[in-house]
């Protein structure tokens, strides 16, 4: 999904406001990665976004860098985070010609996909970015058993000035997922409304374990890592190791 401008400039903003941390989930993920590579120094967050996650996981990693399908995202990310790289690809065939202590990948962004094969494939590629004995870990979408089929929700918060209404609707097409969003923001200049709609695979437990198998790595289901570390809604975390002696990365940029 690569969401336009005026969605960027939300994103963070519709998150917080509905009770997501971003420091606390950052260090969350950095005590999962030092229980099993506590000498890792550099990381790469795949489907970046925002760069909100990015930010606060440079406070535990000696190197960062940054990788999104969505330009308007990357704007935003670049903004953020001066001197860092935020580069412009695609999860599933992507090549940054060095490898990295830690591969992470936040958001569910690996089921937007048009296949279960292409989802695996973005697994290889991540791992293929792992120096051995390097970390991965990635935030599923729903699982087919509890995914809510016709699901409505709304959120309103205030901010800077104006009022932002966001409705959702999703719906479970096969083994697919479809979910529309509808903003509304009123201020001072008065109102504008647009919509997305983002459309995953709703893949079992059992096939994000295969995919990081098939691609070198272990695979490890954590749950609850949301009720610790203040993510709503996550079903929990995929963690991996890569086979092979953990090593120090090459940290040349």
């Amino acid at each position: 999904m690569s969401y336009g401008a005026a969605h960027a400039e939300l994103y963070d903003s519709v998150f917080r406001s509905r009770g997501k941390d971003f420091e606390a989930e950052a260090e969350g993920l950095n005590r999962l990665v030092r229980s099993r590579f506590p000498g890792a120094r550099s990381l790469l967050d795949v489907a970046c976004g925002t760069g909100a996650h990015l930010e606060r996981l440079a406070e535990h990693f000696e190197h960062v860098e940054g990788l999104d399908h969505s330009p308007a995202m990357r704007d935003v990310a670049r903004g953020r985070l001066p001197g860092v790289a935020v580069h412009a690809g695609d999860m599933r065939d992507f090549e940054l010609d060095r490898t990295f202590d830690v591969v992470v990948c936040m958001g569910s962004g690996l089921a937007e996909a048009e296949s279960p094969e292409q989802v695996a494939g973005s697994v290889a590629r991540m791992s293929a970015h792992l120096a051995p004995g390097g970390v991965l870990i990635v935030e599923p979408w729903y699982f087919p058993d509890n995914f809510l089929d016709g699901h409505a929700a709304g959120h309103l918060f205030r901010e800077d000035g104006r009022v932002v209404s966001r409705l959702t609707h999703s719906a479970r097409h096969g083994d697919r997922s479809r979910v529309e969003i509808r903003f509304t923001i009123v201020d001072s200049a008065g109102f504008r409304e647009f919509s997305d709609v983002v459309v995953k695979y709703l893949l079992t437990r059992e096939q994000y374990e295969a995919a990081f198998e098939r691609a070198g790595c272990t695979a490890e289901f954590v749950p609850g890592f949301s009720l610790a570390d203040g993510r709503p809604n996550s079903p929990g975390l995929f963690v991996g190791v890569r086979a092979g002696s953990p090593t120090r990365a090459d940290l040349s940029t």
